[in-house]
């Protein structure tokens, strides 16, 4: 853990106590109402030097350390992506607070757009692997060997169960899916969205598997819940844009809401 995550750990217990946090919850567009529900204390991220600025409309950048459902979580709500800085990291700094704080996985959450008919808007979809198809990646510069990270079950299956089960006690549709991360901030053409179905995507989306690649480096558990907030280009004749995006994500919200709460009641 770098100097600066050791300070801000500090800063942080200084604040809202020096007891474990046991999950990190990474809020996608739309879904920062779970913040508020969080019994606990909020710091604005420009307090907490080094954190991204998470400059995107439909994140509200905060770090609420508190209890949900009885279990004490680091809520991030907002989210650094590669397309606003060129920097595949910029969420490490956050992921290593997250370990010092004791954090033992993190599950993030995504607007995505889905590659199947069956899988339309409103829907929710439990990653089970990915697709980098950006190429990039957020260990490019580490001089450890720990950069060598294994990716077999990134998407760690007990978690996955654990969140499935969640799902189905709370009558809640989940599916299970791949995610191709396209590096945005452009949305994929059709025949991008046509290379990325043949590859065995089953959602699009911006951001995650950095944060991903970078827990499991951490040796953080990840799991990881899509919002799919439209068709992918060229599957429907929805006019595709950020304000959509943030005008359907709350279809899944109140869904991906019922979910974690039921998933954090089982872990008490």
């Amino acid at each position: 853990m770098s100097r600066n995550a050791d300070d801000l750990v500090r800063f942080i217990q200084d604040r809202a106590g020096d007891a474990p946090v046991k999950y990190g919850l990474i809020l996608g567009s739309g879904l920062g109402h779970l913040a508020d529900a969080v019994d606990g204390v909020s710091i604005d991220y420009a307090k907490l030097t080094g954190f991204p600025h998470a400059g995107v409309s439909g994140h509200n950048p905060k770090l609420v350390i508190g209890t949900l459902e009885g279990v004490r979580v680091a809520v991030f709500g907002g989210r650094a992506h590669y397309y606003e800085t060129g920097r595949g990291d910029a969420m490490r700094l956050p992921l290593e607070v997250l370990k010092g704080l004791g954090g033992e996985a993190l599950i993030a959450t995504n607007a995505a757009g889905s590659l199947r008919p069956d899988m339309p808007t409103g829907s929710l979809m439990c990653l089970t692997d990915h697709i980098n198809f950006s190429g990039l990646n957020p260990l490019i510069g580490e001089q450890s060997d720990a950069r060598f990270v294994p990716m077999k079950d990134a998407y760690d299956p007990a978690l996955r169960a654990a969140l499935l089960s969640a799902a189905q006690a709370s009558d809640v549709d989940l599916a299970q899916g791949v995610y191709a991360w396209y590096s945005g901030p452009s949305f994929e053409t059709p025949a991008e969205i046509r290379a990325i179905k043949l590859l065995g995507a089953d959602a699009v989306g911006m951001s995650t598997v950095p944060e991903v690649i970078l827990a499991r480096f951490l040796g953080l558990k990840a799991a990881a819940i899509s919002t799919i907030t439209n068709m992918a280009a060229g599957m429907s004749d929805e006019a595709i844009s950020h304000e959509h995006t943030k005008a359907m994500a709350p279809l899944g919200a109140a869904k991906l809401d019922k979910v974690l709460r039921r998933f954090l009641q089982t872990q008490t």
